[in-house]
């Protein structure tokens, strides 16, 4: 089984959902007829990246937005504040039904398309998926909306029905589910502060008071050990107060009570995508692709993530979700949940230790959040190496686009050094491209494939055919 592509070259000028530029976008793409799992691990470790069939790799120093593929490490990973509220918003809408109020803080609402290229309508990255429409341009917003009227809202899969991704706005301000923005015009008059009550403290001040309290407890709890050891009986002594921090298993699968109010399920099932399905003896239980990821709340579907699972990581494609429960930041929570989802496949298959979140896009304010997920690595644009996003954000915060490998004299070890071992397609036959090249004698074929090999780096271009005609 081979890889078999199509490269279609260099895009370069059209536009940019970033940025709003309506030029400054450029990439390269090919399209995968089909494509190996170990292929597309490859490449997305030299920046290249699918939606559907198509396969881009971002032009760095060209693009208006330079994006950095990042990934984070789920062994070592612990959640932020921001993760457990979303862990224990969903949590308390499952046990007692309570919906949070106020602003959601999680993180910033997204504003952002990957490319749309060779007339593949690309689909939102998962973690991108939290974005208004009130907010996009009105040429952008009419791209999505034709391309929405294309498909039929809900599609039909065996018994179940899968939601159409028409899901791509979510309220600003209050956690409450609707898909209007109310606007807070200002406060209403009133009658002033009861001073029957006693005045309002500050957030300040109530966290100091609660670390001196916390000393005191402390101290106390020194003297009773002091006392122990001078032959006090144990039973006298105030227990010890465990305070580990809880793990983000424990946070997403904490048992509910039996009279829970709501009831989520998941299921996970095969999709379709250029990526070849394999179920090797030494790898996860339910092999390696393409997979859907449904959110089944009280029998009712919410949410569809789709997800690849390769040799080395589960990477994120993108999410379909149920506006109605944009409340719950489910863009975050099934982020958190593929995350603890890898570190489960990683105790089957050990290699398999990555969790892959698409692009890293350091001059977008609104797109740095995915740098929250720590600790995380951004790939090196020219040497394609990992490096700890703390190395790398000094010098992005200078210039938007940048080498991260400090060694200058770096090369890219995966590059084309062997054009003619390249393998393509032709006629129905594998070859060379060194026989290709014999028999046509057309020298406008090199320079293509040359930019091909390039980009795929030397193991990839051996081991992948590419179509010629």
């Amino acid at each position: 089984m081979a890889s078999v592509v199509e490269y279609k070259g260099l895009k370069a000028g059209y536009y940019c959902g970033y940025c709003q530029s309506r030029e400054g976008k450029a990439s390269c793409g090919l399209w995968a007829h089909s494509m190996t799992v170990q292929d597309y691990q490859d490449l997305i470790d030299r920046g290249w990246r699918r939606s559907g069939k198509y396969v881009y790799k971002p032009i760095m120093n060209q693009t208006c937005c330079p994006q950095y593929t990042i990934r984070c490490r789920p062994l070592q990973f612990q959640p932020s504040k921001s993760h457990k509220k979303v862990l224990k918003k969903m949590l308390k809408f499952l046990a007692k039904g309570e919906i949070s109020k106020g602003s959601c803080e999680d993180e910033p609402m997204d504003s952002t398309m990957e490319d749309a290229v060779a007339g593949d309508f690309a689909l939102m990255n998962k973690l991108d998926i939290k974005c208004d429409l009130k907010t996009l341009s009105s040429d952008l917003k009419g791209s999505i909306e034709s391309e929405e009227k294309k498909e039929k809202s809900i599609k039909k899969e065996g018994s179940k029905e899968l939601i159409h991704p028409q899901a791509i706005e979510e309220k600003l301000g209050s956690g409450e589910p609707s898909h209007s923005i109310k606007v807070h015009i200002g406060p209403k008059p009133g009658k002033g502060a009861d001073l029957s009550k006693p005045p309002c403290r500050k957030a300040k001040e109530m966290r100091k008071e609660r670390k001196r309290l916390k000393l005191m407890q402390q101290n106390s709890a020194g003297a009773f050990e002091g006392f122990q050891a001078q032959g006090q009986p144990v039973s006298l002594l105030p227990k010890a107060k465990t305070n580990q921090p809880k793990s983000l298993e424990d946070l997403i699968f904490e048992s509910l009570p039996e009279n829970s109010s709501h009831k989520l399920e998941f299921t996970r099932f095969l999709c379709n995508s250029p990526l070849e399905a394999e179920h090797p003896p030494n790898g996860p239980e339910c092999g390696y692709g393409s997979f859907h990821q449904q959110y089944w709340l009280d029998g009712k579907i919410i949410a569809v993530g789709v997800i690849d699972i390769l040799p080395y990581c589960v990477s994120s494609v993108y999410l379909y979700y149920d506006p109605d429960y944009s409340f719950l930041s489910l863009g975050v929570y099934s982020a958190l949940r593929e995350i603890a989802f890898t570190r489960q496949l990683h105790e089957k298959t050990s290699q398999l230790s990555y969790y892959y979140m698409g692009f890293y896009i350091h001059s977008c304010p609104k797109m740095r959040y995915k740098g929250q997920y720590r600790p995380s690595d951004l790939l090196c644009p020219e040497t394609y190496v990992w490096v700890p996003i703390e190395q790398c954000l000094p010098s992005l915060d200078n210039s938007k686009y940048c080498r991260f490998n400090q060694d200058p004299q770096a090369e890219d070890e995966g590059r084309c050094k062997d054009l003619d071992r390249v393998r393509v397609f032709y006629r129905r036959s594998a070859m060379p491209f060194g026989v290709f090249k014999n028999q046509h004698n057309d020298p406008s074929e090199e320079p293509a494939v040359l930019e091909y090999a390039n980009l795929v780096g030397q193991k990839c271009s051996e081991r992948m055919l590419l179509f010629r005609n």
